[in-house]
């Protein structure tokens, strides 16, 4: 896959490379330790009706790249599969409410976040 976790003294990134970048029109996602409310591994279904702020959807083929709108909330989500994914739901963050992300070891990169999120161990 083309996504990479770098793990910061005070933030997460998601490096996106090759064609994500491109269909997400974006780079890399920064998200403070501090702003991460839930994070997990499962599945999400990006409603039909998401709109894209800019973003690629493919709904027939699971395909979302992209920042995403939808009742009230933004999504950044950057998957190719139904699932699992990364899905990380956070609080007074600059852009999202939720981050949203296949990568290879999902569980692992959850363990990896969870540790460097002291917040989220109580």
């Amino acid at each position: 896959m083309s996504k990479q976790l770098e793990f910061g003294r005070t933030e997460l990134d998601l490096h996106l490379s090759g064609l994500h970048s491109v269909a997400a029109l974006k780079r890399n996602v920064t998200i403070p330790y501090s702003s991460i409310k839930k994070v997990h591994v499962g599945s999400f279904d990006a409603p039909f009706w998401m709109l894209k702020m800019p973003g690629t959807a493919l709904p027939g083929f699971d395909v979302y790249e992209g920042v995403f709108h939808h009742k009230g909330e933004w999504y950044f989500l950057s998957y190719e599969h139904r699932g699992p994914h990364v899905i990380i739901e956070l609080k007074e963050h600059e852009h999202y409410h939720y981050v949203i992300f296949d990568i290879e070891h999902p569980d692992e990169n959850v363990a990896e976040i969870i540790k460097h999120c002291p917040h989220l161990k109580l």
